[in-house]
C-alpha cells in the first residue's frame, strides 16, 4: 500500500529538482526524503528518478507517475480547503517567501494579526531578497515588489508603491543637488543588484527615460541601500515604505529631478493548483485589507 508521505516526497523532488529543495519544502531531512523515495520505488517496483552526482531527472515511469500523483495531491489539497471553508476556518501548514526589508517593516506586523485571527495556521515565512522560484522551490505563495512575468502563476495585487530618489545632506553638500535627469547621470548611485543593469527609469510625458548613474555600490537589500545613502555614499532610488523614519530625522532628503520614477506593485503570487485554497484566499484578503490601495504610493512627510 502506497503511503501519502512517500508520494509527497516524490512530487517535491520532481518539482524542486533536488533532494535539498524537497527537504526544505517539506521541512524534513535529506535522508528522510531519500528513504521515502526509495520506499516508493520499491512499492511500485519501478525506478522513478535517475540519480547522478550532478542532477536528478525523472525516468519515463517517473514522468507518468508524477502527472497522476500531482493531480491526486491537488485533489487532497482542494478537499482539505473545502472542509476548512465549511467550518468557517483555515488551518494547516503555509510556506511563503517575501523580501527582507518589506517583510521586517510591514509584512511581519500584518502576518501577526493574520495568525492571531487564524490560530490553526502553521506559517513558515522565509525572507529572501532574491526572486525565488515559486514552483520549483515549493512555496505556497510569495510576496514580491516589482514586475511579474511568469504566466504559470496567479498574481493578486496587494498595493502599489512609489519610488523616490534620496540622498544624505552631506552627499548633496559635497556633490551638489541634481535638478534634472541629465544632471543625475553624473552622480554616484547606490543600486539594487537584482534589478537588471542598474538603470533608473523615469516617466517623462508618455514615455520612459533611462538614467545610468556612476555606481558606487550594488546591494540586494533595500534597507542597506537606504543606510548606504544615509551614510553619504550616493543617491538611492527606493520605495517609500523604507523611508519614513529617515525622512523624519532628516538623514535623507527626497530629490526632485522634473520626472517621476517608475513605480511598482506589491503582489502575492501562488500556483494555479492553489487557486481554491482557503488558506491562500484568507491570506490574500487579509493582506489586501492590511495594505489598502496605494498605501505606499505617497511619499512620507519630511
Amino acid at each position: 500500500m502506497l503511503k501519502l508521505e512517500y508520494v509527497q516526497a516524490f512530487a517535491a523532488i520532481a518539482e524542486g529538482g533536488s533532494l535539498t529543495v524537497a527537504a526544505r519544502r517539506l521541512e524534513l531531512s535529506k535522508s528522510v526524503i531519500s528513504d521515502r523515495l526509495t520506499e516508493l520505488e520499491r512499492s511500485l517496483g519501478s525506478k522513478l528518478i535517475h540519480r547522478t552526482t550532478r542532477r536528478l531527472s525523472l525516468t519515463d515511469d517517473g514522468t507518468l507517475f508524477y502527472e497522476r500523483a500531482k493531480g491526486i495531491l491537488r485533489d487532497i489539497e482542494s478537499a482539505a480547503a473545502e472542509l476548512s471553508a465549511r467550518r468557517g476556518s483555515v488551518a494547516g501548514p503555509l510556506r511563503i517567501s517575501a523580501p527582507v526589508g518589506f517583510g521586517c517593516l510591514h509584512l511581519g506586523p500584518a502576518l501577526f494579526g493574520f495568525l492571531s485571527a487564524n490560530p490553526g495556521i502553521e506559517l513558515t515565512l522565509e525572507l529572501d531578497d532574491r526572486f525565488v522560484n515559486l514552483l520549483a522551490e515549493g512555496y505556497d505563495a510569495v510576496i514580491r515588489h516589482g514586475p511579474v512575468d511568469d504566466k504559470r502563476i496567479i498574481v493578486k495585487r496587494l498595493t502599489t508603491t512609489r519610488r523616490v530618489l534620496v540622498a544624505a545632506p552631506e552627499y548633496l553638500r559635497r556633490y551638489g543637488t541634481p535638478k534634472s535627469l541629465a544632471e543625475l547621470e553624473h552622480h554616484r548611485g547606490v543600486i539594487y543588484s537584482y534589478r537588471g543593469a542598474g538603470d533608473w527609469r523615469f516617466r517623462v510625458g508618455r514615455k520612459f527615460a533611462t538614467v545610468r548613474p556612476n555606481i558606487v555600490l550594488r546591494v540586494n537589500n533595500g534597507v542597506l541601500m537606504r543606510d548606504a545613502a544615509a551614510a553619504g555614499l550616493g543617491i538611492a532610488l527606493l520605495p517609500t515604505f523604507f523611508l519614513e523614519e529617515s525622512l523624519k530625522s532628516r538623514a535623507l532628503r527626497i530629490l526632485e529631478v522634473a520626472a517621476e520614477a517608475q513605480g511598482a506593485m506589491i503582489y502575492i503570487a501562488y500556483p494555479e493548483h492553489l487557486r481554491a485554497s482557503a488558506k491562500i484566499r484568507a491570506l490574500t484578503a487579509w493582506l489586501q485589507k492590511s495594505f489598502p490601495a496605494a498605501a505606499f504610493s505617497v511619499a512620507p512627510q519630511m
